[in-house]
């Protein structure tokens, strides 16, 4: 393959939801903490994150809502991440992905992006002027030596990486509890499927492990098809 290989790791609802809420104020990380039934099993999942692939694959988006441009910044870990965004990351976030990373690699379509302010041996970025996640895969692994990277992004961005055919294996916590909401955000959104002649664009799993965690959590790893 001339890309790395990826796995899909979220945390999800027993209901597919990767959100609370189908606003940016509602969020799992935030949220799930303040939930009775919820929480006492919640650190498993951010235990079992530590253990994934030294590259990880995140939008700005997702990382806005976690606050990256407004903190202080972080020692350096021995994660490369790279980040797909074109207006969430401010200056400071960037500043601050290149002072968390072993290596930073921003993905934007956008020229005036922040980032091309920033000066860091350890910051790279791959313009596009159309997003091409099978191109930005290959130049992370001919050009970074990226092997393989984990995939941490929202419903959309997750429904582009299954239609290209971009997953290897999906590594799902699925946390106790149901949330529902049509507008909420799920594992996977996008476009949907209107006929029978697109059914070679899901994505077929064979399950490799089913782990029941404490708590009532459950991890659930499969390999695509």
């Amino acid at each position: 393959m001339d890309r790395p290989v990826t796995t899909l790791y979220m945390l999800m609802s027993v209901d597919g939801k990767i959100s609370t809420g189908s606003t940016d104020d509602m969020d799992v990380d935030k949220d799930f903490p303040k939930i009775a039934g919820v929480r006492e099993g919640l650190h498993q999942y951010y235990e079992i994150e530590q253990t994934t692939d030294l590259w990880s694959f995140n939008t700005g988006r997702v990382q806005e809502k976690m606050g990256a441009n407004e903190m202080a910044m972080p020692e350096k870990t021995p994660v490369s991440f790279v980040v797909l965004d074109n207006r969430h990351l401010t200056e400071s976030g960037v500043r601050y992905f290149c002072a968390l990373s072993k290596e930073f690699v921003l993905v934007t379509t956008n020229a005036s992006h922040p980032a091309y302010k920033v000066e860091a041996d350890n910051l790279h970025i791959i313009h596009q002027r159309k997003l091409c996640l099978a191109e930005v895969l290959a130049t992370l692994k001919n050009e970074f030596g990226c092997d393989r990277i984990t995939i941490q992004s929202g419903g959309t961005l997750n429904a582009m990486f299954l239609r290209e055919k971009l997953f290897d294996y999906i590594d799902i916590v699925v946390a106790p509890v149901l949330i529902g909401g049509r507008e909420t955000s799920t594992l996977i959104d996008g476009d949907s499927l209107r006929t029978e002649n697109e059914l070679d664009k899901l994505g077929a799993l064979e399950l490799v492990d089913c782990t029941a965690l404490k708590d009532s959590y459950i991890r659930l790893r499969y390999k695509v098809i």
